[in-house]
């Protein structure tokens, strides 16, 4: 009943008589909305937003504090106390203030006693000045970010593509339905017309079975289109699903629009070659996923050139003991900490290691890039040579299917005035109902392209 409601609600505004018409717009709002692959591309991207918020704790500032004391045979060798509050910057510059207090008999000569208060920083002049890790990782963090969206918009691509060949296959499996049916309703009346005509001696008997043997036919061939209609109804309720992750299979009453009317939706494409390389070459969502990829790994190659630099740090406190102290003009000149330390492997071989690796790595992205663009580019021409190779052999066969309908039209009054015979009817209204379902085949063939050629250039989501 849930399910029922949930889908009167959605098609109240498409309803036509009794039934419920579900038109490809409001479908394909279902889809984006609940399909269960349209939330997963939803999550990648609240996971990447996470994962940022975590590269930026490396940025956080840090309060400590150290506490220790030693005593020994009633000897009080000394006690610390230490808090401290240490402010990463994102030019790689740590900032550091704090409170010193040193008491005891047994201290280490370079400390100093009594309570001293410090603020200072540290500077890498060498390795990790341009980026370091922290640094690199944040930067990754966002360029993986806006990946996750470009991913969202591949899988939403794909995921509308697959919907739309589901639903026009089942608008072409209703329609071919329609035709079969109203072939069957017709040979249907025709054995009784014949019967009627054998009765009053205007007909041979024979025709009786000529005509039974049309109807039988079509009563098959209906009974094999209505499971291909139901079948394609289950397939399309794989796209089908509610706000709380519940599927919902499409009800009986539920059906397709005139197919003839769908052709207003053309205008809403861009059918244009040119205009769909530009845009697919511009803003195809797997080609700046690639971009976003090679950025990242451009990130990385950055870090890894860190290695080839030797490390160079400088730290600098201000000091001030007791509050009493007065720091002088010069910087270098009274109470202060100075330190600097220099490291760096003679052969480099680390470094020089994983920064040709990380080049290695760009050049393989973009040469995947490359040739996923040439894949677009032929996939976008292929389906635009479907689309108007489509389009002329609708034409075509919309000419032959009513050349067909005006055959079986003539034969019938030829019939009427007994110079034909039933087995010319029925062969030629076969080769009528044989065209009408071609016909509907290549229409919803050529629905399925457009949406596939919207896919192919990035655009359909």
């Amino acid at each position: 009943m849930k399910n029922k409601v949930f889908l009167f609600l959605l098609l109240a505004q498409f309803s036509f008589g009794q039934s419920k018409i579900l038109h490809p717009e409001s479908y394909l709002q279902i889809v984006r909305t609940y399909h269960p692959i349209a939330k997963q591309a939803g999550i990648a991207i609240q996971k990447s937003e996470a994962q940022i918020l975590q590269a930026r704790g490396a940025f956080d500032p840090i309060l400590s504090h150290y506490s220790g004391q030693k005593t020994l045979d009633g000897k009080n060798y000394y006690i610390t106390q230490n808090p401290e509050l240490s402010i990463p910057t994102w030019y790689g510059i740590e900032l550091s203030a704090g409170s010193q207090n040193i008491l005891g008999n047994r201290t280490d000569p370079s400390q100093t006693l009594g309570q001293t208060q410090y603020y200072g920083l540290k500077v890498p002049l060498g390795k990790n000045l341009i980026i370091d890790k922290r640094r690199a990782a944040l930067q990754q963090a966002k360029l993986m970010n806006k990946m996750a969206y470009e991913n969202q918009r591949s899988m939403l691509n794909e995921l509308l593509m697959d919907a739309m060949d589901a639903y026009w296959s089942w608008v072409k499996s209703y329609r071919v339905l329609q035709i079969v049916q109203k072939n069957r309703d017709i040979a249907t009346r025709r054995v009784d017309f014949v019967k009627r005509m054998v009765e009053l001696g205007e007909r041979p008997a024979v025709d009786t079975l000529e005509a039974l043997t049309q109807q039988q036919s079509f009563e098959n061939a209906y009974q094999a289109k209505s499971l291909e209609f139901d079948n394609a109804g289950l397939d399309l309720s794989v796209y089908l699903w509610q706000a709380n992750n519940t599927p919902v299979m499409l009800a009986k009453d539920v059906l397709p629009g005139e197919l003839d009317q769908a052709f207003g939706l053309m205008a809403q494409f861009d059918l244009q070659l040119p205009s769909l390389l530009e845009k697919a070459n511009s803003n195809h969502p797997e080609l700046n996923a690639y971009q976003f990829k090679i950025d990242a790994l451009n990130v990385e190659k950055k870090l890894k050139f860190q290695g080839l630099l030797p490390k160079l740090d400088l730290s600098y406190q201000r000091l001030n003991q007791d509050g009493s102290s007065k720091n002088s003009g010069s910087w270098l000149d009274n109470n202060f900490y100075y330190g600097l330390s220099f490291e760096m492997p003679l052969r480099l071989s680390q470094g020089r290691a994983e920064y040709q690796q990380a080049k290695l790595k760009v050049q393989e992205e973009s040469l995947n890039q490359s040739q996923k663009k040439q894949q677009i580019e032929v996939k976008i021409g292929r389906y635009f040579n479907q689309f108007e190779s489509l389009r002329k052999q609708i034409e075509v066969q919309e000419k032959a299917s009513a050349n067909y309908n005006a055959l079986v039209k003539a034969e019938e009054s030829r019939f009427a005035q007994g110079e034909s015979s039933l087995f010319l009817i029925n062969s030629r209204e076969s080769k009528a109902m044989e065209a009408a379902e071609k016909l509907t085949d290549l229409k919803a063939y050529l629905f399925k392209t457009i949406y596939a050629l919207q896919a192919s250039a990035g655009v359909l989501m």
